[in-house]
This record gives structure tokens, C-alpha cells and sequence, in this order.
């Protein structure tokens, strides 16, 4: 049998900018580098704005942008049946019923908080992503995930071998190369003072709520947000937090003026309470910050003793006496979770199934 080209399901390049699109991007960046010319390909809907010059990938331009779910299931599918000789490789929890390949799952949130997904659009949601759930468990020729937690909640609960599964880390190493911005800090007396920070999209996984009722609990403790809605499972959380003055949601906000809300706060705060990986608090640790995150799903595999811990669903705590207490530097964790090694595992893992 000839050697497949791995084909990049290059969607990511369109959506917004979130935990899994970051780790795509990054990943392909590298992937370009160490592969050869034409070894691996993205297809890319043809009006992406933004697309990477990558010098080995071979980019292809394929139809117009559509929505991501008849993007998947109709364009990809249609073109990978068609061109036989590609194997396709997907980041987002995705998998082609009719031309399966390798898929990244993250997490299977889903299956878990029901209660999170509300109205009517966020019920079909939960729906499509638990049906991609269980066709990636079947029929993936390599299922990869970022945490050893997900890789056994994804064993057991679809009842398949963990050596199925790859763990393939994310990492923060982006953060790097790039250069704080301070602006934020202007005509803003409110930021100058000491603050807590915290980063993600408004969805209830997130957790915004502990912050709120941690912040009305302590008034002269000062909280900023930065965030945006998600289509789904958004967050009405901070709606109680919008009277109080000690809470502030600053919106999006680009890298640059994040890392330089993360090298001033006195620590960074991921309450979550579910997670696949978590980036921020790694961003935040190669930013020199402190770490308070949720003892829940993957965070402590993930940061160790590197982290100060807090308990999701309880406020009764006080932050500023537990930055106080030791935890080991955070040198260790940021060699561990590289791009380059992840790279590399990816490329490793390509390479064997595009021969089989």
C-alpha cells in the first residue's frame, strides 16, 4: 500500500482564537519545519483571511468558507473521498464518518455537565459533539489527547483500549515571543491597584461564578476578567458580579496586553472545574505570576506542586493567605510542556500512521 499525505483540516484557521485553535496553529507551525516539501498538506477554505506562509506544507485552497459543521461533514468528506490518497488529521474533536484518520479529543465535557447546556441550540450542540465523541472512539485510525485525564476518561467511558489514545502535551511556549503591552494600564486608575486575573471564554466550565462570589465576599479584593461569549454553555455567572465595583471584564484582549496583565497581578486564578488541559496557567507561570487553579480534572497533573490550589465549588477560602504558602518553581513545568517536543511526538505519530 503507498504512503498516505497527512492532510490538515486547516478550519482553525477560521475560527476564533481558543485553547484548541492555538495548539493547531502552533503544532502546524512547527510541523512545517520539521517536514519535508509536499510530506504534508491543509486544506483551507479558499476566503481565509490570515492564512500562514508555511514553506513544506502545501496549501490547499478548497471551496468557500462555510459553517464548521457542513464544512466537516459535507466539503471534507466529499473531497477526502475523492482524493484517496490523503489521510486527514484533525485538531478539533472532529472525526469524518466515511474517512476517518487521526483526531484530537481534548475533553468530553459533554458527557459529563448536562446541566450546563441550557436552551435549545446549546442541548443540539451537546448532542452533536457526544455523537462525534462516540464515532471518534470507533472509528479513528489514532485518537490523540493532551492529559493522561482524558485519555482515561475517554478509555472508559467509550469502553476502549488507553493504548488507542496518544497523549500529545499542549504548552505556553508562544508567550515568549511576545512582547507585553502596557497600554492596557491606561486611563484606568481601577487597574493600577493590586488585582487578581483571570482568563478564558465566558462559559460555565469556566467557573466565573466562584470569582464572583469570592469577590462579594471580599470587596477589597480586586478581580479582572478577560473574556468572550461562546456560541454555547455561556456563562450568565458574571451577571451577579456586574453591580459589584471590585469586578471588572475587560473583553477580549490581545496577547500583548494579556501577558502584561499576567506580569502584574498578584496571581493568575483558573477556577475551572473542568478542563482538558488549561492553557493560561502556563502562560501565566512563563510570565513570572503566580498560580491559583481549581484541584479538578487535569489541572493538578498538569501543574503539580507548581500551583496553588482551590476548591471549585467552594468560596471559603482566602487567597491572599494562601499565596503565602511555598510551591515549587515553575522551571520544571515549562520545559515539560514544550511545542517543539509536541511537535515532534505529532510528526513521530504521522509518519507511522500514514504507512499502515
Amino acid at each position: 500500500m503507498p504512503k498516505k499525505t497527512v492532510l490538515i483540516n486547516g478550519y482553525f484557521l477560521c475560527r476564533p482564537l481558543t485553547g484548541i485553535e492555538r495548539y493547531a496553529g502552533e503544532i502546524t507551525a512547527k510541523l512545517d519545519s520539521l517536514s519535508k516539501p509536499n510530506e504534508i498538506a491543509i486544506i483551507i477554505p479558499k476566503d481565509t483571511k490570515d492564512i500562514p506562509a508555511y514553506k513544506n506544507i502545501n496549501i490547499i485552497l478548497y471551496k468557500k468558507k462555510i459553517q464548521h459543521v457542513l464544512w466537516q461533514m459535507f466539503t471534507l468528506q466529499f473531497f477526502l473521498l475523492t482524493h484517496r490518497q490523503y489521510i486527514i488529521l484533525d485538531f478539533g474533536n472532529t472525526c469524518l464518518p466515511f474517512a476517518p484518520g487521526i483526531v484530537f479529543l481534548h475533553d468530553i465535557y459533554c458527557e459529563f455537565f448536562p446541566e450546563d447546556f441550557i436552551g435549545g441550540w446549546d442541548k443540539l450542540t451537546r448532542m452533536y459533539n457526544k455523537w462525534q465523541y462516540r464515532l471518534i472512539a470507533k472509528k479513528a485510525k489514532k485518537i490523540v489527547t493532551v492529559s493522561y485525564f482524558s485519555r482515561n476518561q475517554i478509555a472508559q467511558t467509550y469502553h476502549i483500549a488507553a493504548e488507542r489514545i496518544a497523549v500529545i502535551y499542549n504548552s505556553g511556549n508562544h508567550f515568549k515571543n511576545i512582547r507585553a503591552d502596557y497600554s492596557v494600564f491606561d486611563g484606568s486608575p481601577a487597574l493600577l491597584k493590586p488585582f487578581y486575573f483571570s482568563l478564558g471564554s465566558l462559559s460555565k466550565r469556566k467557573n466565573i461564578k466562584w470569582i464572583v462570589e469570592y469577590a462579594a465576599k471580599h470587596p477589597d479584593s480586586l478581580f479582572l476578567l478577560s473574556g468572550t461569549s461562546q456560541p454555547t454553555t455561556q456563562a450568565t455567572d458574571f451577571d451577579g458580579g456586574a453591580a459589584l465595583q471590585n469586578v471588572i471584564l475587560l473583553g477580549y484582549l490581545d496577547d500583548a496586553k494579556v501577558k502584561a496583565l499576567m506580569e502584574k497581578c498578584k496571581a493568575f486564578i483558573l477556577p475551572s472545574y473542568y478542563e482538558g488541559f488549561g492553557i493560561p496557567p502556563l502562560e501565566a507561570l512563563s510570565c513570572g505570576a503566580q498560580i491559583i487553579v481549581a484541584r479538578a480534572a487535569c489541572l493538578p497533573e498538569i501543574y503539580g506542586n507548581t500551583a496553588h490550589y482551590i476548591d471549585p465549588f467552594n468560596t471559603d477560602v482566602d487567597l491572599d493567605a494562601l499565596l503565602k504558602q511555598p510551591v515549587d518553581p515553575p522551571d520544571a513545568v515549562l520545559k515539560k510542556y514544550s511545542y517543539d517536543t509536541s511537535a515532534q511526538q505529532v510528526y513521530n505519530l504521522i509518519q507511522l500512521e500514514a504507512n499502515t
